[in-house]
């Protein structure tokens, strides 16, 4: 089997080497990372850390990571969004169908190998989808609206008084 994903980010790049599954969680939350919304449930911080002040009203989300597979440490494979570029704090996300399909296929034990590097070319996305970076791949989780603790910062309008 094999899939796109998304891996850690500069800063929590994804430990390579050999492992094992050492951990399976249906619906797994991070108990470091997620998101701080208000009290409506908007979000304030979307890339937020347990240890991040909380303001007066709001209070943090975990994010979900649902399907999720240690293999080392805090980092595992489970389903998540895939913006086409390494953006995870180490994990390594996959499209939900194949997420599902990894983890009804395999059991804790199973060996793990984590290889390669961070991508810094449209490579990954002719590999897969056969377009470049600059238009996204025609990938069925692509129509999907991303999970909430992926939502983008609020646009902030200057708004000028209108005179007839």
């Amino acid at each position: 089997m094999e899939s796109p994903i998304s891996s850690g980010r500069y800063g929590h790049l994804t430990e390579t080497g050999s492992f094992k599954v050492i951990e399976k969680e249906r619906n797994h939350r991070s108990s470091i990372y997620g998101k701080i919304v208000d009290g409506y449930g908007r979000t304030v911080i979307a890339d937020a850390d347990v240890d991040m002040r909380v303001p007066r009203g709001c209070k943090f989300v975990p994010a979900p990571m649902p399907y999720f597979m240690r293999f080392h440490g805090a980092d595992g494979l489970h389903a998540g969004y895939l913006p086409g570029y390494p953006a995870s704090h180490g994990c390594v996300r996959m499209p939900d169908e194949l997420a599902i399909a990894f983890y009804n296929a395999v059991d804790v034990g199973t060996p793990v190998t984590v290889f390669g590097r961070t991508p810094r070319t449209n490579q990954y996305y002719q590999q897969y989808g056969g377009r470049s970076q600059g238009s996204r791949p025609q990938w069925p989780w692509f129509g999907q609206q991303p999970g909430p603790q992926y939502e983008p910062r609020p646009r902030i309008y200057e708004s000028r008084p209108v005179y007839p």
